[in-house]
């Protein structure tokens, strides 16, 4: 009986593992590929950008149901319909042969990536209930080694010969979404735990609508993810731009950022377990945010800061995971479901603020020159997402305090 339960235990971390690698290599593909796409259906910046957009639109729709979904017919056919949608969508891309079938591809990419996120948070919280922190940054750890190398992959894949010509995107979509068939092989013969693991908390949509612990947790998560993707989405910008980087030595440093953000989530798991959840994301959450604003105050010479923060907002989002794992063990696929759909919302708003906050002080300032004015819009942006990651801290500490009344902290 030891021995079958080793086996089903590694047949699941194979199940999770590999699920957070293919999630990371799904997300991070499409950068190298969007100008080819661009140019193969002479698409105009608009369309460009509500092709993205669906990211957002599918996840989002993902979110609705996954929990659901998986109450109905459990996690483990829940991750195979994830692997296999994915897989499909590689299909649907490779053959799609005007706008309108790429964007339905697109659309059921990002619903299978939706529920893939949900449903390995889901699975997580039911494996690991020991060393929940350390477990849940060592699985994130793989989303963020494939999100790093990812791009590299995919540009060097679009390049190859294959049948008197290049491989080009659509293989390389087809090539790396199959990957995704293979997390069903253990899925096929692992044994998932239950729903309900008898925690102290069971809780319904209901409760945590008035649970003002929840919404706590939602702004803590939140704050820090807006923070963490913002990096992603605007570091090789204001390099760019505040200081007259080329492309090359911009992206080496965001490549920096990623190198600190994996290896903070492979190290620093057993620090959250000793801790406790609350305490590690208010402290890592506030390194960030004051390593960032460092950056900007010292100028260009203080950038590798910039990179330095990802070893504080790496922790942020498995350790929140973690903290909902422990609080809500009866009811953690609502929890999850709740705090992450509320967080992807918010994730919308935020990348929508910074562009706007830069514009905005751009203008205010106009009087000091195009130059002088762009300078401090763009830190103005960057400063707003430093800010965000201090939110979070500060959230954080409301946090422990209401938890610490109420002797439940975790």
């Amino acid at each position: 009986m030891r021995d079958s339960s080793r086996t089903n235990y590694l047949l699941l971390l194979l199940v999770v593992f590999g699920g957070f690698l293919i999630f990371g290599f799904s997300e991070n593909i499409k950068g190298p590929a969007i100008p080819r796409m661009q140019t193969d259906f002479g698409l105009n910046e608009g369309q460009l950008g509500l092709l993205l957009s669906l990211n957002s639109l599918g996840y989002l729709l993902a979110c609705s149901f996954t929990s659901a979904l998986s109450n109905k017919i459990g996690i483990k056919l829940t991750g195979i319909i994830a692997f296999v949608s994915m897989a499909a969508s590689g299909v649907l891309m490779y053959i799609s042969a005007s706008y309108a079938s790429l964007s339905a591809s697109y659309f059921l990419l990002y619903i299978a990536n939706g529920m893939l996120e949900i449903g390995l948070a889901i699975m997580a919280a039911r494996i690991f209930t020991k060393n929940t922190g350390t477990m849940m940054n060592l699985s994130h750890f793989f989303y963020g080694l494939s999100s790093t190398v990812a791009p590299i992959f995919a540009a060097s894949m679009m390049g190859w010969q294959f049948g008197g010509g290049e491989l080009g995107w659509r293989g390389m979509y087809l090539i790396m979404l199959m990957l995704s068939l293979l997390p069903v092989i253990p899925s096929l013969f692992g044994r998932f735990p239950e729903g309900d693991r008898g925690g102290e908390h069971r809780i319904s949509v209901r409760g945590l609508l008035r649970d003002p612990i929840a919404w706590l947790i939602v702004a803590v998560l939140s704050f820090g993810v807006v923070s963490e993707l913002a990096v992603g989405s605007w570091l090789v910008y204001f390099l760019e731009k505040a200081y007259g980087w080329d492309t090359g030595d911009a992206s080496g440093m965001l490549s920096v950022f990623f190198l600190c953000f994996m290896l903070s989530r492979l190290l620093v798991g057993p620090i959250t377990d000793k801790i406790g959840y609350t305490v590690s994301v208010m402290i890592f959450s506030a390194f960030s945010g004051l390593c960032s604003l460092a950056a900007i105050v010292i100028g260009e010479k203080g950038a590798v800061l910039f990179a330095i923060a990802g070893i504080g907002i790496a922790p942020i989002y498995p350790t929140v995971m973690a903290m909902l794992s422990k609080r809500y063990a009866g009811g953690v696929d609502t929890a999850i479901t709740f705090t992450v759909t509320l967080m992807g919302i918010a994730s919308v708003v935020g990348n929508l603020l910074i562009g706007y906050i830069i514009e905005w002080v751009r203008q205010l300032f106009s009087a000091r020159g195009t130059a002088g004015s762009e300078l401090l819009g763009l830190q103005a942006g960057y400063g707003f997402i430093a800010v965000l990651a201090l939110l979070c801290s500060a959230t954080c500490l409301l946090l422990y305090v209401r938890l610490r009344q109420r002797r439940e902290l975790v």
